[in-house]
């Protein structure tokens, strides 16, 4: 089952609750849905941390964390998620979620420097920060929906494949 290969990954309840760099979240991260593996809390978790993950903006964890604790999902795989665009995959994913912007504004693309800098960036702000916010909502709202209905189904296959070895088995058994 799923819960078994998360479980051997995720740090402990109690390992998070003692984190010095938490405390200051008090006994939210007492409440127990937000370390539970089940089939839902680990698809609402798939959707909040692939919804973050497409977003340009600094402190993801952080507003993936307050997602998971909103809905009550699993938080650290919420958390981890976000990691998905780092420093060496966020470039090609934010040009292509601006290149989706563009498209879907009509906008003009403004042409890319070969080498990127915060010059040219607080210059051309003015003129990519709109196509860059509507692509990288609308694939966060598409990683966020096929994360969760694609948990949802890759969970219910799971235990559908189990469940059938086991009548194999106890049908050989008798």
């Amino acid at each position: 089952m799923p819960r078994e290969l998360l479980k051997r990954y995720l740090p402990t309840p109690e390992r998070i609750k003692r984190a010095r760099s938490l405390r200051f979240l008090g006994t939210i991260l007492h409440d127990p849905q937000l370390w539970h593996i089940t089939r839902h809390s680990v698809a609402r978790a798939m959707a909040c941390g692939l919804f973050v993950t497409m977003l340009p903006i600094p402190m993801q964890m952080l507003l993936a964390a307050f997602l998971a604790i909103s809905v009550r999902a699993n938080l650290p795989i919420s958390v981890s998620l976000v990691w998905l665009t780092n420093p060496i995959t966020m470039p090609p994913v934010f040009f292509a979620q601006y290149k989706i912007g563009t498209l879907l504004l009509g906008a003009p693309e403004r042409s890319m420097p070969m080498e990127l800098s915060i010059a040219w960036l607080t210059s051309e702000i003015q003129h990519i920060w709109q196509p860059m916010l509507v692509g990288s909502l609308l694939t966060g709202v598409v990683a966020a929906t096929l994360g969760y209905f694609g948990t949802l189904l890759y969970w219910r296959l799971w235990v559908t494949r189990n469940w059938k070895r086991r009548k194999l088995r106890r049908g050989r058994q008798s």
